[in-house]
């Protein structure tokens, strides 16, 4: 047996080597199996040994059929975090991906789900890499589920069907972490030592897991960046029943009048059909995301919180200064982390991150965080300085150290103190230094008028 090749509960498993000596990845681990809008069942095992070596499929998307005009109009994204890469894309895209230390042993773990507005994105693009945080003793895994239609399409004959309806990439991602806690053991984690993290949609997401009855107990602490937090003015949750008629018109525009036909539509049709209505349609994340269905979700996040009924962790939580509506973003941020110490729960930290990157003139855009917490600045086109991969070091050991702890202070770094009545400043990861500040939210509603910023 190599040190690459791991008994799992569910068989055998053979990973490759990392970037690095004494780091193992795992690509492409099924984790589980589900029909068209099918609550997934969990993976518990396989014949043989199961071969690691390539990453699997991304949820079908639009990117998947983009042509030269769509690829001009997503320039900016493509260019930054796709280029030159290849994606295979299919139905089938229930995969994980794990990066390992070899000499691991109750290591703590790094559940990381992608965003992309519930429609694009996947768990192994250029600036998703562990490398980084195996050096500091953290497993990193990241994640595919469903986007888009496949993922958050809800029916009333679908809830006849199963009990329920909609959440379909959520129950995704619940399944994943479940199957990380079940199998990680093996690649020398600890079940009981799981952050879970997200970005953008996968803030959100990260958001509704510490909201929803169903994860009590499956997870340690919670990271969100650019998503994460609860306000009226963006990203609540709808009731699957308020958005029947946003999927009963697709119906229509596909030209199928039963649960069956649909089934059976192709999967480009389906798309070009969905993307068609997003277009036409402003509210469209409200429709095509987590939705209240009375299992995953049961009530307004509102209702959750004013009880306290969060999951009782950590949270780290962050935004940019040219993000999608950087002022809201930013009270969702630092609001959340504070709550957590008005309610007499665990200490909490909120960031904010405006360091300007080199290369062009967007500032610290939606996303541009990413490359700074993973660590994977080479990995990117953009003439980063020394102060980048400083500053990127520091961030990771800051989340690294959470990870570990629940507290992401540690030897050498400034002390990053959490919200509380008495202390209202963030940590400021800017251009020259990296430390506590307050912030203008009246700097970044201007902004917000005069900058619309890049997004997907």
């Amino acid at each position: 047996m190599t040190e690459r090749k791991r008994l799992t509960p569910c068989g055998w498993i053979q990973g490759v080597e990392g970037k690095e000596p004494g780091i193992t990845v795992y690509k492409g681990i099924r984790y589980a199996r589900a029909g068209r809008w099918e609550y997934p069942k969990q993976v518990a095992g396989w014949d043989g040994v199961y071969m690691a070596d390539h990453f699997g499929n991304c949820s079908w998307q639009p990117r998947a059929f983009y042509n030269e005009a769509d690829m001009q109009e997503k320039a900016f994204y493509y260019h930054e975090f796709r280029e030159g890469e290849h994606y295979t894309y299919d139905e089938d895209c229930l995969f994980l991906n794990i990066w390992a230390p070899e000499d691991a042993r109750h290591a703590p773990v790094l559940f990381y789900i992608h965003g992309g507005g519930f429609k694009g994105g996947c768990g192994h693009e250029k600036h998703f890499d562990g490398t980084a945080y195996c050096r500091r003793g953290v497993i990193l895994v990241t994640i595919n589920y469903r986007l888009g239609p496949l993922g958050f399409l809800s029916l009333p004959e679908l809830k006849e069907e199963a009990g329920a309806t909609g959440n379909y990439g959520c129950m995704d991602q619940l399944t994943a972490l479940s199957w990380v806690r079940d199998n990680i053991s093996a690649f020398g984690g600890d079940p009981e030592r799981i952050t879970i993290m997200g970005q953008s949609a996968g803030a959100m997401s990260v958001q509704r897991l510490c909201l929803s009855p169903l994860t009590k107990g499956m997870f340690a602490g919670a990271i969100m960046m650019s998503g994460g937090g609860v306000s009226k003015d963006f990203a609540a949750t709808a009731r699957a029943e308020d958005t029947y008629l946003f999927w009963q018109e697709l119906m229509k525009r596909l030209a199928v009048s039963t649960l069956a036909e649909l089934r059976t539509v192709g999967l480009a049709e389906l798309f070009a059909e969905f993307q068609a209505m997003c277009r036409d349609n402003p509210l469209s994340m409200v429709n095509c995301g987590p939705v209240r269905n009375g299992v995953f979700l049961t009530e307004p996040e509102s209702e959750t919180v004013k009880r306290g009924d969060q999951r009782a962790v950590p949270y780290l939580m962050g935004s940019t200064s040219e993000d999608i509506v950087p002022p809201i973003v930013y009270r969702m941020a630092k609001g959340w982390a504070r709550l957590q110490a008005d309610q007499g729960k665990c200490p909490s930290y909120a960031f904010f991150f405006d360091r300007q990157l080199p290369g062009d003139d967007k500032g610290a855009w939606h996303s541009s965080d990413l490359w700074y917490e993973f660590g994977s600045l080479e990995n990117c086109w953009r003439p980063f300085t020394e102060w980048d991969y400083e500053l990127s070091g520091m961030m990771v050991e800051y989340f690294a150290n959470f990870v570990k702890t629940g507290n992401p202070n540690g030897a050498g770094l400034p002390i990053w103190e959490p919200e509380k009545k008495g202390q209202n400043k963030v940590m400021r990861f800017g251009d020259k230094k990296a430390a506590m500040g307050g912030v203008s939210v009246a700097k970044l509603n201007e902004t917000m008028r005069t900058n619309p910023g890049v997004g997907e």
